[in-house]
């Protein structure tokens, strides 16, 4: 494939200067059928991206029902399937499930007491105090 540049060289040559392929070909530095092909296009035109498929295209079932049954999981924990293994190349895998979450939201509200009104804690009630009894300190 050439670039737009060599397209434009290759047709002025051939229009221009009327030099034959056999001469373009050498002063651009190029293969004769190159030349001929592209001196007789219209126009410039890129090749179509071609679509190549994914590593994960094979799983991408079996990742969102994981998903679905234990949304909280780490892509680092995927179960394999029977008779088949996921890549565990987990960049593409953490990209994916990236992808298909849902996003993050911030919290609507956030819940804040006066110093007055939180609640009190007494010596044998605290927290500490519980971890402490059942630890059997």
């Amino acid at each position: 494939m050439i670039d737009y540049e060599t397209y434009c060289k290759i047709r002025d040559h051939r229009d221009r200067q009327g030099l034959s392929i056999t001469q373009t070909a050498q002063a651009l530095g190029l293969h004769p059928e190159t030349v001929s092909k592209w001196s007789r296009r219209e126009r410039y035109e890129q090749r179509a991206p071609v679509k190549r498929g994914s590593q994960l295209d094979p799983y991408k079932g079996l990742i969102v029902r994981w998903l679905e049954s234990a949304p909280l999981k780490r892509p680092a924990d995927l179960p394999t399937a029977a008779g088949s293994r996921i890549p565990r190349c987990l960049t593409i895998v953490n990209m994916y499930v990236r992808r298909i979450r849902p996003p993050k939201r911030k919290a609507f509200l956030k819940l804040t007491f006066a110093q007055e009104n939180a609640p009190k804690s007494t010596g044998a009630n605290t927290a500490r105090s519980v971890w402490a009894r059942r630890a059997g300190a």
